[in-house]
């Protein structure tokens, strides 16, 4: 996913301002993909000047409200129908697993516990934000409770996974 790409979803359902969408990234998609105050703004901008977005109202203080081009659309369905979703491969934590060995088991267990008690703080992070959100019949918060779901889950199994790998350290000794 880029910035471009979220940007144009988010402005599919309805128009926005700069603000609007920059809280709508502080309180929703933080989780999946941050961006800075200075990157919305500039997407917008290339947004714009590439003819997806339309500045359809201009308020004071230079505060924009964009709307969705019939090119931006065409372009977020290229990018939701053909475009294969980047698959990360590359994982430093467990490339570290493959050389807890060379620690102490107690130091090995306790690098463990350290990846359990991080995911479990990223599923109670997630759990403030689904409490927080007032969700409604929206598509976007239907589409927001399923991507928040898959963070409850992937949390809780790399949580699980760790507590139990921890088990694991020193039966090979």
């Amino acid at each position: 996913m880029s910035l471009r790409h979220a940007l144009l979803g988010l402005l599919s359902s309805r128009s926005a301002s700069g603000y609007d969408l920059l809280k709508t990234f502080e309180t929703s998609l933080a989780n999946v993909w941050p961006a800075t105050q200075s990157q919305v703004y500039g997407e917008l901008g290339k947004l714009s000047a590439d003819g997806l977005l339309d500045v359809t109202a201009e308020g004071p203080r230079g505060r924009k409200e964009y709307s969705i081009t019939a090119a931006g659309r065409d372009e977020l369905r290229h990018w939701l129908v053909e475009v294969e979703p980047e698959r990360v491969r590359r994982s430093t934590m467990l490339l570290r697993v493959f050389f807890l060995d060379t620690l102490a088991p107690d130091e090995a267990q306790a690098y463990l516990a350290a990846q359990a008690e991080a995911a479990a703080q990223t599923n109670a992070g997630l759990r403030a934000v689904e409490t927080g959100i007032a969700w409604d019949d929206s598509p976007l918060s239907t589409y927001g409770r399923i991507a928040l779901e898959y963070g409850l889950r992937l949390s809780q199994v790399q949580r699980d996974w760790a507590e139990w790998a921890a088990t694991q350290v020193g039966r090979a000794d």
